[in-house]
């Protein structure tokens, strides 16, 4: 622990940095909404690029990996030496 940069435990030091500490969990929307509230961006009008619901996304991505099982079986057929 020799050389952190922070203060020894149980200090004066480390008392008065836990006391500038901004308290979490006190407030709802207001405290900590950091991941979730750039999550939920991604699902507002405002938000840049593409717009597509979540079942189009579901078929493509079913389809893609029917496209990709197709191609495997056609790869087995007709590359039989």
């Amino acid at each position: 622990m020799v050389g952190s940069g922070a203060p020894q435990r149980g200090s004066a030091a480390a008392a008065a940095s836990m006391r500038r500490r901004k308290p979490s969990g006190s407030g709802g929307a207001s405290g900590g909404g950091g991941a979730a509230g750039s999550m939920l961006q991604f699902y507002t009008d405002d938000a840049p690029g593409l717009k597509i619901s979540p079942n189009v996304v579901l078929v493509m991505s079913i389809g893609f990996i029917a496209f990709v099982a197709v191609l495997h079986v056609m790869g087995k057929l007709y590359f039989v030496k």
